[in-house]
């Protein structure tokens, strides 16, 4: 058990690392977001499907014989992983990465939105109370109390909670898909699909900044500790200790994000940002607990 909360922890870091890297690369090097992402999801992809061929995964090719499990994949390629790819370093690029990575962890509340929808049922109490305090943490969040501004740009509070909508369908889209074959599999294809279709945005061979030790290292981090680490620990720990307690554990993330944003990167939060961050990310301890969820 306490290897796999460890894991959890670890994935949790890296990702918040890698978001906060992210920033950094943008705002300090100029690197555009479109060429991050073709190249992290390129490299990532390419390197789950070799290692689901490496250990003769059989479901690699066999995802593609079944018509309606194709067009489920592509989907969930196309929607959930590119999807949720680009709005959360697009938002970071107009906001910062605390602000991008905390909008992004009201995907669990759009979920319960969905599914009672869809069930045609309301909210149970707990419920009700995760999506007000989302509701309250995004609006002290982006406006500081004041409903005459924002405290961001409206494209970076479009990308926030467009980021949270895609983690939402990343996370429900592709279940069938994650019973029938390898996670890994489903990932690989899902993430190599992804960097292919968004090549023929931005190519990765063409870039238009500046190489030095700090940029690669930076680069180096996000498509390998950020990427395919970060996710590996993360299957790991859901493996060893279940879903609810790793994604409880992953809540550290917007944390991380957060101290390396202000301490390393100088971005301005305010006890109100502090506040609007602990109602959002509690929600996940809200929703953890909740049977029905």
């Amino acid at each position: 058990m306490r290897n796999g909360m460890v894991l959890a922890i670890i994935a949790a870091v890296f990702w918040g690392i890698s978001g906060t890297l992210g920033q950094f690369l943008f705002q300090h090097k100029g690197i555009d977001v479109e060429w991050l992402i073709t190249i992290r999801l390129l490299i990532s992809g390419l390197c789950l499907i070799a290692f689901a061929l490496l250990y003769n995964n059989k479901d690699v090719f066999n995802i593609w014989k079944n018509k309606k499990d194709a067009i489920q994949l592509i989907l969930f390629s196309i929607i959930g992983m590119l999807g949720v790819q680009y709005t959360y370093f697009a938002a970071i690029k107009h906001s910062n990465a605390a602000t991008a990575t905390i909008l992004q962890f009201s995907g669990p509340i759009m979920i319960s939105i969905y599914m009672a929808l869809k069930n045609k049922k309301l909210p149970n109490t707990i419920e009700i109370i995760a999506i007000i305090l989302a509701v309250i943490g995004t609006f002290f969040l982006v406006t500081h109390g004041s409903f005459a501004s924002l405290t961001i740009t409206p494209i970076a509070l479009f990308l926030g909670l467009s980021s949270a909508i895609t983690l939402a369908f990343y996370s429900l889209q592709p279940k069938k898909l994650l019973d029938k074959y390898s996670s890994v599999v489903v990932i690989g294809w899902g993430i190599l699909i992804a960097g292919f279709i968004f090549s023929f945005v931005k190519a990765p061979w063409k870039t238009t900044f500046n190489w030095d030790i700090e940029t690669f290292l930076s680069a180096l981090f996000i498509i390998f500790l950020g990427s395919l680490v970060a996710f590996y620990f993360y299957l790991t720990a859901t493996k060893l200790i279940g879903a609810q307690k790793t994604s409880l554990l992953t809540s550290m993330e917007p944390l991380v994000a957060c101290l390396l944003s202000v301490i390393w990167l100088k971005t301005p939060f305010s006890i109100i940002d502090w506040g609007a961050s602990i109602c959002i990310i509690s929600t996940i301890f809200l929703m953890s607990t909740n049977k029905k969820s």
